[in-house]
């Protein structure tokens, strides 16, 4: 398995990330964090170790540099976070061992939202997305314009949230579909949540990622 760490340059700021590659991978996931994290997120950490263990790439990456997660209007600004994605993408493409390889993006709350948006924009490679405990809602305008199929995958308990996603699934034109995880609240920390997040995220991306897909 390659792990290495990664510099992304995007306009004038460099954004670091780690790439983990499992020998003969099925595609690679970009995730995208919520506000107030980074890729040390113990959630994203979990998912994509089992996304790992599948067969999957990830690329656990910071949206922000240090100084850009101090400013509140930066970390919520998703089309900023979404362009810091599609860079990503970018990289990955450049790289001759990603290069190849189907992308998905994996999204939890602001990210979410970052995802989608840089789904619509730049939806060349993009064979799905998954969101946690997102806000998709916060990407309406360019709901529509998504094409790889979506999974947007919310708490029971999380009311909010849900219904945000409810709403917002119903702009999709992509085929998408919602998850809900009985009982569970916004972070998931319930026993056996997150696990659940992750097999249903697994089960996503082997489906559409695969090459045979």
């Amino acid at each position: 398995m390659l792990q290495k760490e990664v510099v992304i340059a995007c306009d004038s700021v460099r954004v670091a990330g780690e790439l983990t590659l499992p020998e003969n991978a099925a595609g690679v996931v970009v995730f995208a964090h919520g506000s107030g994290s980074s890729r040390f997120s113990p959630r994203n950490q979990y998912v994509a170790k089992v996304l790992q263990q599948a067969g999957l790439g990830t690329l656990l990456m910071d949206l922000l540099t240090e100084l850009e997660a101090q400013d509140r209007q930066k970390v919520f600004d998703v089309v900023l976070l979404g362009q810091r994605l599609r860079c990503a993408k970018a990289y990955l493409a450049e790289q001759p061992e990603t290069c190849e390889l189907a992308l998905g993006y994996f999204g939890a709350s602001t990210g979410a939202a970052a995802a989608l948006i840089a789904a619509a924009q730049d939806p060349q490679g993009v064979k799905a997305v998954v969101s946690r405990g997102g806000r998709p809602d916060l990407a309406q305008e360019f709901l529509p314009l998504v094409a790889a199929p979506t999974l947007l995958i919310v708490g029971e308990r999380d009311e909010v949230v849900l219904q945000l996603n409810e709403q917002a699934a119903a702009q999709l034109q992509c085929p998408h579909a919602i998850a809900i995880i009985p009982g569970a609240t916004h972070l998931f920390p319930e026993p056996g949540a997150l696990e659940k997040v992750a097999e249903l995220a697994r089960d996503w991306f082997l489906k559409h990622l695969r090459p045979s897909a």
